[in-house]
């Protein structure tokens, strides 16, 4: 089989991508490919082959090598469909696998693996869609589960509880935990529903429906222009840490919650908002254990517990719940979340820089610069977030008002289903979409 290097694709909507990889930029080129709305197959193999032998993903490379050569072929089809996904670039699957279940209708595997590409792209209607499209061929488990699934995260609960009670009881173990998971789901959604609209903008509603967690805050920034109540980048604060710890307390006061401690996660970051927690909620602090009950865990951001933890350990043992535990998370990256989903979160982030982080400061020349990070003790800059003004950011004017009220009556609308099941982590914005950096 010969080189991608060897042959140059002939299509003009190639020429962005084939240009970067000619000048070593693989990001470039895959970014390119993402504007490509439709080119051959094999020739988008050819550049897709070419990308993969420079970064030396050897699957990737071969699989698209192979269908650059019978780009007719269902199963050269499957593989690189497959290896797309595997490598993390399941838009570049979805074309081969589509054509491929066209010419293949009745295959099950095809199926499963486009629902997947879909899914990981976000695109859950498109998965829904296309699994309704084979509803006579789908199995119980996984396919009628995996329909629920993606019409709820597509926003569409009335075509989900339809097959939701369609649903046979699983003849294996493996799939109880998933139809114990959908059955609190939906439970969670009909409490929502007394509280929220659950429509296209309710972010607080949806992110309790899919994983349980009550939002404690929306962005006051960019709402009507695409961010819907997430940020895309935010510079913390001691305010915004202080506010976010008065509105857990507020949610805990309103479920009725009586915690006896405040458990500190090992990094630091979760240490110093640990240390402020305890002084706001009144409660001692101490040590994290897996297994203690009445506890609020704290985190102030679970992706980077999990990377001071050097494999997550700490963070899986919060997947299983333990009676009275309460797990809160100050800010949640909403673009790579976290293995476990917390029961409380202060905002949702694409990137955030800490309060005591190496923030951004004007310059004497008018522009930024990066600054040093705060290295004082913790319990010095703990201090410093409960002496905090908590009010919150005005933000544009152009986003709708979140009072403490309104998260109150949202938590005491939900609180006969919250703190219930294990926390899965999510992989999905949901039905509300927030605008991202590429």
């Amino acid at each position: 089989m010969s080189s991608p290097r060897n042959r140059r694709p002939t299509s003009p909507e190639l020429t962005a991508a084939w240009e970067c990889l000619d000048g070593g930029d693989v990001p470039g080129a895959l970014r390119a490919l993402r504007q490509v709305p439709s080119a051959p197959l094999g020739e988008v193999a050819m550049v897709v082959g070419r990308a993969a032998e420079t970064g030396g993903f050897d699957d990737l490379a071969g699989a698209a090598g192979a269908l650059a050569e019978r780009p007719d072929d269902v199963r050269a089809m499957y593989d690189y469909g497959y290896a797309c996904v595997e490598r993390g670039v399941p838009y570049l699957a979805i074309p081969a696998l589509r054509e491929a279940l066209r010419l293949v209708p009745g295959s099950a595997g095809l199926l499963r693996e486009l629902v997947s590409a879909y899914e990981r792209e976000g695109r859950h209607r498109d998965a829904a869609d296309v699994l309704l499209a084979h509803e006579d061929g789908l199995a119980d488990w996984p396919d009628r589960y995996l329909l629920v699934f993606n019409a709820v995260l597509a926003g569409d609960l009335e075509l989900a509880r339809l097959h939701h009670g369609r649903l046979g009881t699983p003849d294996g173990e493996l799939w109880l935990g998933a139809r114990d998971r959908q059955n609190l789901l939906f439970e969670r959604a009909a409490d929502v529903a007394s509280v929220s609209p659950l429509d296209a903008t309710d972010l607080r509603g949806w992110q309790y429906v899919m994983g349980g967690t009550v939002l404690g805050t929306l962005s006051p920034y960019g709402f009507e222009v695409g961010m819907t109540g997430r940020y895309a980048w935010i510079q913390d604060s001691h305010e915004m840490c202080l506010h976010g710890l008065l509105r857990l307390r507020a949610s805990l006061g309103v479920a009725g919650v009586r915690p006896r401690s405040v458990s500190l996660l090992p990094d630091r970051g979760s240490r110093i908002l640990g240390l402020a927690a305890a002084e706001v909620l009144g409660l001692p602090a101490v040590s994290f254990e897996a297994g203690r009950e009445d506890t609020v865990v704290i985190a102030y951001d679970l992706d980077e517990t999990a990377r001071a933890d050097g494999g997550g350990e700490v963070v899986r043992q919060l997947f299983d719940r333990t009676p009275g535990q309460v797990l809160h998370e100050h800010a949640s990256c909403w673009t790579d979340p976290p293995a476990v989903a917390a029961d409380s979160v202060t905002f949702l982030y694409q990137s955030v820089v800490a309060p005591w982080g190496a923030r951004l400061l004007p310059d004497a020349g008018g522009g930024l610069e990066r600054g040093e990070a705060d290295g004082r003790p913790e319990a010095e800059i703990a201090a410093e977030i409960v002496a905090a003004d908590p009010k919150p950011d005005d933000g544009d004017g152009a986003t709708p008002a979140d009072p403490d009220e309104a998260l109150t009556a949202f938590v005491a609308g939900v609180r006969g289903t919250w703190l219930r099941g294990q926390r899965a982590g999510l992989h999905s914005a949901g039905p509300v979409g927030s605008s991202r950096f590429v």
